[in-house]
């Protein structure tokens, strides 16, 4: 998928990386990678990395990850030597804060990249929305999803406004590396703000991705 959105001559204005998922037991890919982490954080660092040379080349793009406020569940932060939750126990709160921190720790080093062009990286929660993630978890889970968390949500059309919103909008016009709950500039956790953690992450993305050859940052 990424290269063949790198091959498209038209340009991308804006890119919006929407996919997740949200598991209460330990699942993994083809690939070996646990599910959560590779769905919500390391498919989407593939596309936008593939994706900086073309996207610089324009003359605009803003990109946006649909993050979460569940960033702050991974009270103990990203653990980089344990992604496969082999010494961890594992939760889906815990596993899905975790993905959602290695989202926000990936604006550190692609604004770097992005620095004098006018490609933009940003955030940003959409509240707490009527979807249908999670349906794929055991009846107790659904159980509570339908009886609590359906009926607090909002429609996912506010959201998508949002989304529209920081990406057209001129008022956030060359804001990069921000988080936004909905359309409000917020500040993260503090172990998503971590650079140090933010450059191994990088590393570690590369090594998973076999993009090692073409690194950067």
């Amino acid at each position: 998928a990424a290269d063949h959105l790198a091959s498209l001559e038209q340009d991308i204005t804006v890119l919006i990386h929407n996919a997740g998922v949200y598991n209460t037991h330990k699942r993994f890919t083809g690939d070996g990678i646990e599910e959560v982490f590779q769905v919500n954080y390391l498919a989407p660092f593939i596309i936008t990395y593939k994706l900086q040379d073309k996207l610089m080349g324009q003359h605009h793009a803003r990109i946006l990850y649909v993050n979460s406020e569940g960033h702050r569940f991974a009270l103990a932060g990203l653990k980089l030597d344990d992604l496969r939750w082999d010494k961890q126990h594992y939760t889906g709160f815990k596993s899905y804060g975790s993905a959602k921190t290695a989202q926000l720790l990936s604006l550190f080093p692609f604004s770097r990249n992005f620095a004098g062009s006018n490609v933009t990286i940003n955030a940003m929660h959409p509240g707490d929305v009527l979807t249908n993630m999670g349906e794929n978890n055991g009846r107790l889970y659904k159980f509570f999803k339908h009886r609590v968390i359906n009926p607090s949500s909002r429609s996912p059309l506010l959201s998508a406004q949002a989304l529209y919103y920081l990406g057209v909008s001129e008022e956030v016009e060359g804001l990069t590396g921000k988080f936004f709950n909905f359309t409000t500039l917020e500040i993260p956790a503090p172990h998503a703000l971590d650079e140090g953690v933010a450059r191994q992450l990088w590393q570690v993305s590369l090594q998973m991705a076999g993009l090692l050859v073409d690194e950067r940052a």
